[in-house]
């Protein structure tokens, strides 16, 4: 299981300051809209800069018609990360042309598709999708899996029937993860260390337990030593 830390911070020179405190541990970081769509393909630039050996997730969401979503999944893969998601109710067809246009790199990202965002409960869910969170996810993840994706985005509760449907190398990505109890916050299917490894995780999502922490560098070491 690797640790991927959520650069979720208002200004991106705490973002920075974050990465600097954290560079000698092999960790992911997360990219998401704010900070993409304020500092740009540049911060991810900085990032590198700090310790190139960073493994980079633009945790963009890309969502649209296939073709402008295969045109900024190129634009994606030529910035360099290493790791972007997309949503998986684009359809498939989508996915599969994210993928194709993406054969003509020799060392491509690796994509992920959003199935249930970990802000859903149950009811909410079922009024957009009309069907229950883990018949849906579980829908999605093999849509992926059949177009060629690389994994899934899902809460730990839906990652090990995802694997048993796809494949035990087919990535789970979980976000809403709790290191050690802390405040769930706007997250609703939230889950700690050992819950995330009984279900298979791949890769956890940690954001605030680390950067409103004290001592960052402290909690992501702590992490590490669980996983």
């Amino acid at each position: 299981m690797e640790l991927c830390v959520a650069l979720d911070l208002p200004l991106r020179e705490q973002n920075l300051t974050l990465a600097k405190e954290i560079k000698e541990f092999p960790v992911w970081l997360k990219v998401g809209l704010r900070s993409y769509i304020r500092d740009g393909k540049e911060f991810i630039q900085d990032l590198k800069a700090i310790n190139p050996e960073f493994k980079i997730f633009a945790d963009l969401k890309l969502y649209d018609i296939p073709n402008t979503m295969a045109d900024a999944a190129e634009e994606l893969a030529k910035i360099g990360v290493e790791m972007f998601n997309i949503h998986a109710s684009a359809g498939k067809e989508a996915m599969q042309t994210v993928m194709q246009r993406l054969e003509q790199f020799s060392k491509r990202p690796l994509v992920l598709a959003v199935t249930v965002l970990t802000s859903f409960n149950e009811e909410q869910f079922r009024t957009i999708y009309n069907a229950s969170i883990d018949e849906k996810a579980t829908q999605f993840a093999k849509d992926a899996f059949d177009a060629g994706l690389d994994g899934v985005v899902c809460s730990v509760y839906e990652s090990k029937k995802i694997k048993q449907i796809t494949a035990h190398n087919f990535i789970t990505l979980t976000p809403g993860i709790r290191p050690f109890g802390e405040d769930a916050g706007d997250q609703k299917r939230v889950a700690d260390i050992p819950i995330a490894k009984e279900n298979r995780s791949d890769i956890i999502v940690v954001g605030r337990p680390i950067y409103k922490a004290k001592n960052p560098k402290e909690v992501v070491q702590k992490i590490l030593t669980k996983l």
